[in-house]
């Protein structure tokens, strides 16, 4: 078993190329040249990139990969991600068994045949949303006025949490999910959130409704903290990504219009299209966190205890090995097997809701607004490079 060079021949998070929708050349590179190699952090730690899909499939299957961010030698990609994992951890950070004891308490919540069942409510918001957005006018910012309103909606409704509240806790979002926050300012802006909602789940103990916080009080299984971190994460999760997501992908679509042409002549293939653009676009693009337990032999490389390791599924998703012409937006590929929503036992537990808004969210925006496109030119938007999750600060978008 080889090991290999200990000195780092890449960086994280390195810098974007030319196409915006693209990860950073210098992981392409990496997963061509050296696809278990040595990356430098921000703070001179060092740590293992991981970027072809068959090893990071590999390294998230496997238990010997911790995700619990407390153990030494867990990698951090800046101050405020290592408090963000750190402060209040939730599932997310957790390693069996506790991780399946707390995650048992949301699967029910995010079934398919349950999720389905919102389909007609997320649709009517949709068009609601799409309505008041075109009411006289030809054009908008398509991020403030659909693509965050609609996951926000429906989290808000899921939880029981009052969506009159979502400027708030989408500025906490914004501190908590930035790279370049301070440790301070993540303390200030969980504490912030995680205090409201647990002053939310008391007030549910006198007066529950159908919402999953109170449900989870109902349980008596966890404390009113535990269910205010469990809520933290629900609510940041549903609306991030998928308004991200969400905006992101029409912005692709706009920018393939052979694709674009292709859907509206198709729109019985927009869950698939829907996997496709997951695999393209891979929002969580400063990749997925481990650290070693005891010595792993991964791709060639031996990796050892105590050491991290930084998946970057954003590369993986454009393995060629696995996804042929994979830097190129095909809607008819099958592109299932991508690695958007991780794998293995931390896989997002969400996911049935994300595909589900973001289907409803590009068959309504085709479907009425058929001369749909940018007001303004593609060098001016803005892309989220700074934020955990990528995407687009506004999209200005007439029709």
């Amino acid at each position: 078993m080889a090991t290999a060079e200990k000195t780092p021949r890449f960086t994280h998070p390195a810098a974007r190329g030319t196409c915006p929708f693209a990860p950073p050349p210098a992981y392409g590179q990496a997963r061509q040249e050296e696809p278990v190699s040595r990356v430098s952090l921000w703070d001179g730690s060092t740590s293992w990139l991981v970027t072809r899909h068959e090893d990071i499939k590999a390294v998230l299957a496997d238990a010997r990969f911790s995700s619990d961010s407390t153990r030494p030698g867990f990698p951090f990609i800046s101050a405020g991600a290592r408090q963000l994992n750190t402060g209040r951890p939730t599932i997310v950070r957790m390693d069996e068994p506790e991780h399946s004891h707390f995650r048992r308490m949301l699967t029910g919540e995010f079934m398919i045949k349950k999720v389905e069942a919102l389909r007609p409510e997320v649709q009517r918001i949709a068009d609601e949303l799409l309505d008041r957005m075109t009411d006289g006018r030809s054009g908008a910012d398509l991020v403030r006025e659909f693509a965050l309103p609609l996951p926000s909606l429906v989290i808000c409704l899921l939880l029981g949490v009052p969506y009159q509240d979502h400027d708030f806790f989408q500025e906490c979002s914004r501190v908590l999910l930035r790279r370049d926050s301070t440790a301070e300012e993540v303390t200030a802006a969980q504490t912030k959130l995680v205090d409201y909602l647990i002053e939310l789940t008391e007030a549910k103990r006198a007066r529950p409704d159908d919402g999953i916080l109170s449900r989870l009080v109902e349980r008596g299984e966890l404390s009113t903290e535990e269910i205010g971190g469990m809520g933290r994460l629900l609510l940041i999760a549903g609306h991030e990504t998928t308004a991200n997501m969400t905006a992101l992908s029409v912005l692709a679509l706009l920018r393939n219009p052979d694709q674009l042409d292709h859907l509206r002549e198709h729109p019985e293939s927009v869950p698939g299209a829907v996997e496709e653009l997951l695999r393209y676009l891979t929002i969580v693009h400063s990749g997925v966190t481990r650290v070693a337990t005891e010595d792993v032999d991964l791709g060639g490389v031996r990796i050892a205890a105590g050491e991290g390791v930084i998946c970057m599924v954003n590369t993986a998703n454009r393995d060629e090995r696995e996804f042929p012409d994979g830097d190129e937006l095909d809607l008819t590929r099958d592109a299932r097997r991508h690695l958007a929503f991780g794998f293995g036992s931390h896989q997002c537990l969400g996911q049935p809701l994300a595909r589900l808004e973001l289907q409803v969210a590009l068959t309504t925006v085709l479907r009425r607004l058929p001369e749909l496109r940018l007001a303004v030119p593609f060098e001016e938007i803005r892309f989220r490079g700074e934020m955990l999750v990528y995407g687009v600060h506004e999209l200005p978008v007439a029709w």
